[in-house]
Order: structure tokens, then C-alpha cells, then sequence
């Protein structure tokens, strides 16, 4: 079974690098029509759809820029949500505007695009949409409740949009990735110490370390996204993939 995606039109959000550009990319290479967004310009020209500057944390550009996207590009047969901020710290020193900031935009980003991008699909019966949480949102991580918790509400939140919208041949799911070699990660890294407990493990934050031994890149993440999406995937809804190297030990 091919893919299925040639010539279909597909919205990137948190496009400008990262897994982001990756799954650009490689829906790209896939024959779709990408249209990249994200905070700053995304040079997406290359992608066949081009790029467009969007605050997923604003429901009128939110709207706006998805009106605009199928006015020009066409029905929006794929959206992948992959924005996210990334917060951490104790929770006994996280601020408001902390946790605030990022749960609009892990959380309620997802929710305003996915929301908005469903009410088109919906008149059309058909359609995927796929959000890039983590592995995070179910493993507890020191340090980071605000983004695991957001995460995880993205999680949920993905695949009960996946059983409204079943009705209507629509799917939603969710790729999970571990700690994948994107800036985000190497902005938590202050040494090469901590490079090191990514692979091997914290015990003393009880932090299991990766099997494979590896980082991910952002193309494995990537990949996992375009199957999903794809009509190898036809049976699948509301799954949860988990592309981590075997760090949250998945039953």
C-alpha cells in the first residue's frame, strides 16, 4: 500500500526547526503540498506550500490563518501539531505566567488549531490529524510538571477529538517522542554531564536513561508522524505512538 499523501495539503505547526522542519520534510518528500507555521517566518517555499507566521496562542489568527491556508492551498487534508515551549524547574518555583504560558501553548495550541482545522474536515468526511506530545506526559519527570502536564493534556485531549470526529472518517492521533536531538534539548544541557544522564539515566531523579542508547533525530520522529498520517495507518485512531527508545519502558 503506498502512502497516500501525494498531492494532498498538509499544515505544520512549529515548523521553523527541530522535529518540526522534520516532519515538513518528510511529508514533503511524501508529495504533499506543506504549508509550515510557526511563531517566525518558516521558510517553507521549498515545501511546495510555503510559510506563515502564526501565534498558536490566538484564536482569531488561528482562524485566520487556516481560512487563508485553504483558500490558497487547498483543503487541509493533514495537520500535524508540533509547537511547544518547553518550561522547567521545581514546581515550588515555577510562576503562574510559567505554568500559564505553557499550557496555552502546549495545550491550548493544540486545541485552537485542531479545533479549528476539525470544522473544516468535518463537511468533507475525511482527514488526520496527528499532535506531537511526549513521552513526558506519561512518565513523571522532575522538573518538569508544567510540560509534562501539558502534554499530557494535549495527549488526551487529541484522542478524544479522535472519537468525536470517528463518525467522520477522521483520525487523530499522537506520536510521543523521548529526548530527540532538537535545540530544545541541547538548551537543557549545561555540560556534557548532562548529555551523558540523557542516554545512561538519572537515579537520583529516578530518571530511567534510553535502551537503544541513542538520541532520537528529529527524522525518526518524523517518520513516525507520516505514518500516521498515511493510509497505512487507514485502522488507526486515538493511538498513542511512543518513539523513544524504549526510555518510558512501555508496557
Amino acid at each position: 500500500m503506498t502512502s497516500g499523501l501525494a498531492g494532498k495539503v498538509a499544515l505544520v505547526t512549529g515548523a521553523a526547526q527541530g522535529i518540526g522542519a522534520a516532519v515538513a520534510a518528510a511529508l514533503a518528500s511524501e508529495g504533499c503540498r506543506v504549508v509550515g507555521a510557526d511563531r517566525t517566518r518558516y521558510p517553507g517555499g521549498s515545501r511546495g506550500g510555503g510559510g506563515v507566521v502564526l501565534d498558536v496562542r490566538d484564536s482569531v489568527a488561528v482562524e485566520r490563518v487556516v481560512d487563508s491556508v485553504e483558500a490558497t492551498a487547498g483543503p487541509i487534508d493533514v495537520l500535524v501539531n508540533v509547537a511547544g515551549v518547553l518550561t522547567t524547574g521545581p514546581v515550588v518555583e515555577l510562576r503562574d505566567d510559567d505554568w500559564t504560558t505553557t499550557f496555552d501553548v502546549n495545550a491550548g495550541g493544540v486545541f485552537r488549531v485542531s479545533r479549528a482545522v476539525a470544522r473544516r474536515m468535518v463537511p468533507r468526511r475525511r482527514g488526520t490529524i496527528v499532535t506531537v506530545a511526549s513521552n513526558a506526559a506519561g512518565v513523571p519527570r522532575s522538573g518538569m510538571a508544567a510540560y509534562a502536564a501539558s502534554k499530557a493534556a494535549a495527549a488526551q485531549f487529541t484522542r478524544c477529538l479522535g472519537l468525536e470526529l470517528a463518525e467522520f472518517g477522521i483520525r487523530c492521533n499522537v506520536v510521543a517522542p523521548g529526548s530527540t536531538d532538537t535545540p530544545m534539548l541541547r538548551g537543557m544541557w549545561h555540560t556534557e554531564a548532562d548529555h551523558d544522564a540523557t542516554l545512561r539515566g538519572a537515579p537520583h531523579q529516578y530518571r530511567v536513561g534510553i535502551p537503544l542508547g541513542r538520541l532520537a533525530e528529529p527524522r525518526d520522529v518524523a517518520d513516525a508522524v507520516v505514518f500516521l498520517a498515511s493510509d497505512r495507518a487507514r485502522h488507526i485512531t486515538m493511538h498513542d505512538l511512543y518513539v523513544d527508545g524504549g526510555a518510558s519502558l512501555r508496557a
